[in-house]
């Protein structure tokens, strides 16, 4: 997603094609605007029936004669006042559905690992967020007031031309004319406009994003007394976004005035030309009234999409961005088999996966036994994260090949393959809500596993500091806790899940040496019962409670792997 300008349809067709919201609000529309278009003819005629009637015949000069009129009239007012208020409660409720789809599908497609992998989601992070919570709400006056506009012209303008052609065909030449101009101004106008709009996106994107890390990096910023700078930065980036949105208002408020100043102009040259003709007799005065009502309402659906256009650039220019998230191609084919992995081994042959500046693993080759402790070791960078991305199918932009039990990764169930696993990051998942809804991430746990993780992990200590227990609410991040207790939250969330597998990366990094050795014994206890087990580790003592120690090298001379007994030698 780049924010970038390009040319797009009047009504984006990818609307129609991927919001089933959106097929239904345009087809309400367009008989909103038939209805409209009946109105407004017979408002139109019936008023210059009482404007002749009233100059020409004495006798009409009465309510009681001009009662059938004035009736029609009234109703056909009331209709369309009505059809109005309508179109446009109904308008924004459906712009609602449809920014809801939309954003639905998108945050679907962030979801899904097939298409959008932990880096490329790293990368277009920042920009996703502005566009899914702040740029698809800029699309509401497309839906609600530019799409209208634009069904309107196609249906109304037609028929009105038509209509006064019938009536006065002097006229309709006219407005034959002189109809195209607003388009015409309307295209210049907007090639204008695009690429001030891609910029104030661009520009809000990057406020939005580094206003994010600045706020969740703030405690640690004031600690080092480092908070000034990125505030001048952020500052200036405020400025650039002013002067962004204040130069697109600039040009939107002077093409309305030059499309409305257009549109008056228009309008006067049929009224000169009715008006020369009526004085010279050439023409009926019910005729030249009824195309002098009918003439400002072509060219109204016109103005209003000129109008409107400038209110919704910014919604589409995010609409593209969502549709090319959306229409992100897939990675691969979802795997169909189903593997039990309790007790399979696990195979890495010559694993590569490109990094920032070279390959991390490279060329990685190993063997994970099931039924073992596994520790990884090897200096940071080195690609051993990115081997459990990998191993989790997280990751499918690599070289070499990975075999669950025998079988690649690429060809197993993914979602039935992780529903085994408990995988443990460098930095635990917190979700906004309660302990014990963090604690039930990988599903519910059984009250005895829950207890036994708790105790070994010193997590039950931390519970019951807590003025609500496991029922204390927690924000984004794990905010209201510290770094050590979200890391023993997540420890003793990875223990209590009924999963044949786990996989932890750096599982003690913020423990004292007594809390690492009670998470070791722990592991090692899970391990006898069967299950397999992968750590990352720097400690030595997780490498002396390993079966098998692999290291990873070092970064000098790239990624080799060392098989051995680290375990089953020290004891």
């Amino acid at each position: 997603m780049t924010g970038r300008a390009k040319r797009r349809p009047p009504l984006d067709p990818r609307l129609l094609e991927r919001s089933a919201p959106a097929r239904r609000y345009v087809a309400a529309t367009v008989c909103f605007a038939a209805t409209t278009s009946v109105c407004v003819i017979v408002i139109a005629a019936v008023t210059a029936s009482i404007l002749s009637e009233l100059i020409v015949d004495v006798d009409a000069r009465s309510v009681t004669a001009q009662r059938t009129h004035l009736i029609v009239l009234v109703g056909a007012l009331v209709i369309r006042v009505v059809l109005h208020y309508a179109r446009e409660r109904y308008a924004q409720r459906a712009a609602d559905l449809v920014i809801a789809d939309l954003r639905g599908q998108a945050v679907d497609v962030l979801s899904d690992p097939r298409r959008t992998g932990p880096r490329q989601l790293l990368r277009v992070r920042d920009h996703a967020v502005t566009v899914i919570l702040r740029g698809l709400d800029d699309l509401s006056p497309y839906l609600s007031g530019y799409v209208p506009a634009l069904v309107l012209s196609t249906v109304i303008t037609p028929v009105m031309v038509v209509v006064i052609a019938m009536v006065d065909l002097p006229s309709a030449v006219i407005v034959l004319v002189t109809l195209p101009l607003i388009p015409v101004f309307m295209v210049l106008i907007g090639v204008m406009t695009r690429d001030r709009t891609a910029a104030k996106l661009a520009a809000t994107s990057q406020l939005s994003g580094q206003l994010m890390d600045l706020i969740t990096g703030l405690p640690t910023l004031r600690a080092l007394h480092r908070v000034h700078r990125p505030a001048r930065q952020v500052s200036e980036l405020g400025w650039r976004w002013r002067r962004s949105t204040m130069a697109t208002l600039r040009v939107a408020f002077l093409s309305g005035a030059v499309l409305e100043l257009l549109a008056t102009l228009c309008v006067a040259l049929v009224a000169v030309g009715i008006g020369v003709r009526l004085v010279y007799g050439e023409m009926s005065l019910f005729a030249g009234v009824f195309a002098l009502i009918l003439a400002p309402e072509v060219y109204l659906p016109l103005r209003q999409v000129g109008a409107q256009f400038h209110n919704s650039a910014d919604g589409l220019a995010a609409a593209d961005d969502v549709f090319e998230l959306i229409d992100a191609d897939v990675v691969g084919e979802p795997g169909t088999r189903r593997v039990e992995i309790r007790g399979g081994d696990f195979e890495f042959v010559g694993l590569s996966v490109d990094g920032r500046d070279a390959p991390a693993p490279d060329h990685f080759s190993s063997v994970i036994r099931g039924g073992a402790l596994t520790v990884w070791r090897g200096p940071n960078g080195i690609g051993k994260s990115t081997a459990f991305s990998v191993l989790l199918g997280l990751l499918d932009d690599y070289s070499g090949q990975v075999t669950v039990c025998g079988e690649s990764i690429r060809d197993i169930d993914l979602d039935h393959f992780r529903a085994q696993v408990a995988w443990l990051p460098q930095h635990p998942a917190i979700l906004p809500g309660t302990v014990a809804d963090n604690l039930a991430l990988f599903g519910e746990v059984k009250g005895d596993d829950l207890e036994s993780a708790m105790n070994a992990t010193g997590f039950d200590v931390i519970v019951g500091a807590l003025a609500a227990g496991t029922q204390t609410r927690l924000g984004v991040g794990g905010v209201g806790l510290s770094a050590g207790q979200r890391q023993r939250l997540g420890v003793t969330r990875v223990l209590a899940a009924s999963a044949t597998m786990l996989l932890l990366d750096e599982p003690t990094a913020h423990l004292d040496d007594t809390a690492s050795d009670a998470v070791i014994a722990a592991v090692r206890a899970r391990v006898e019962a069967g299950i397999t087990a992968v750590v990352i580790s720097h400690r030595e003592s997780w490498w002396a409670a390993a079966d098998h120690l692999i290291d990873f090298g070092s970064a000098e001379r790239g990624t080799a792997a060392e098989f051995g007994s680290a375990h089953a030698s020290a004891n």
